[in-house]
């Protein structure tokens, strides 16, 4: 399962000399037009089980997290409700926050909603429904999720085995998406409304099939912040985990501000080498906004850190890897810092690409 899920770890020292230059100076200050109809969303797993420090956070970590949501700069929603908001065009507050939780592990119901709950946040849990069926150790049970559910936390769908979706055909990803959409309907009485891609794994043709087994919205593990530009069926989320959980970290994270890009290449999150891919893909995209210091945009892929970047015109920016990308995940992340009152806060994109 999630185990190996892949961390953020690995964007070279520049990376790392952004984060911490971008934790110094960050204030108070509240985002212009940039964020507006824009939310960062943060993804969980465990909590306080330090077996697994890639998909874990302390309980200390988890505790400061929560001070921070809960300091008055923050407006915290359910994952729906931003989409919602989204879908109908309504603008989100400055720094709207999401918080999520994939794979229903027992100290989700134990540690993480328990404070969540007593700090008045909402959170959405996306569940894979196989190993609670079949009772595995350390996972929670149907009737924890149910009390969460009534409590008031959203459920989103995860499949029924957390399966490789990239690696399995059509067929076995919509029986899963449609079995695990019946054990929701069985146990918690409705079917989600939203999905996320186990390790945030996912295709063009992936995607669609979720649309059209008719969820409203669909999440990876790639870094960025949600507008509604994006693909809804492909929006981003932040991984914390303990290496990445500090409260600089953090912080950044959900002071972000969207980098908006359409025209990306290549426009298909699957790299397939065997049929013929490109390894490293050619990578471009277009910044939608007047940026007036998109000159200091910065990309780092995964794989080799900093990447060097051509810009074509006015907002045309194209990112090339050195060497091919391991097979397995590779990210891009791409930021920017803000300007005037938004000082300290970092436009952001990430994409997240499948290497078979």
């Amino acid at each position: 399962m999630s185990d190996s899920f892949a961390t953020v770890a690995g964007w070279g020292s520049g990376f790392a000399a952004l984060l911490i230059f971008g934790a110094a100076v960050l204030g108070p200050d509240k985002a212009d037009a940039a964020d507006v109809n824009g939310a960062v969303a943060v993804m969980y797993h465990r909590f306080g089980d330090n077996r697994f420090p890639s998909t874990n956070v302390t309980v200390e970590q988890l505790d400061g997290h929560i001070a921070e949501l809960k300091n008055g700069a923050y407006n915290v929603m359910l994952l729906g409700d931003v989409v919602e908001a989204i879908e109908n065009g309504q603008p989100l507050p400055a720094c709207t926050v999401s918080i999520s939780i994939d794979d229903a592990y027992a100290t989700v119901f134990e540690i993480g909603w328990p404070k969540f709950r007593a700090a008045g946040l909402p959170v959405t849990l996306f569940v894979s429904t196989g190993p609670v069926d079949r009772g595995l150790d350390g996972m929670m049970t149907w009737d924890q999720i149910r009390q969460m559910h009534e409590e008031g936390a959203e459920i989103g769908a995860h499949t029924v085995t957390h399966l490789h979706m990239t690696r399995a055909d059509l067929p076995d990803n919509r029986r899963e998406i449609v079995e695990s959409n019946a054990r929701f309907l069985a146990e918690i009485g409705k079917v989600p409304a939203l999905f996320a891609y186990p390790y945030g794994e996912a295709s063009r043709e992936i995607a669609m099939m979720v649309r059209n087994n008719g969820y409203r919205a669909a999440f990876g593990q790639h870094s960025g912040v949600i507008t509604g530009n994006d693909d809804r069926y492909y929006l981003p989320r932040f991984p914390i985990n303990e290496k990445y959980g500090d409260i600089e970290r953090f912080r950044m994270v959900v002071n972000a501000l969207p980098l908006r890009v359409i025209d990306m290449i290549p426009d298909n999150m699957l790299i397939d080498s065997t049929a013929g891919h490109d390894n490293p893909p050619p990578v471009g995209f277009t910044v939608m906004d007047s940026l007036a210091n998109l000159d200091q945009l910065a990309c780092f892929f995964s794989h080799e850190g900093k990447a060097q970047i051509a810009r074509l015109g006015e907002t045309r920016i194209e990112v090339r890897a050195e060497t091919p990308m391991p097979k397995g995940r590779a990210r891009l992340n791409c930021t920017l810092p803000g300007m005037a009152d938004n000082r300290g806060r970092w436009h952001w994109y990430g994409h997240q690409f499948v290497i078979q």
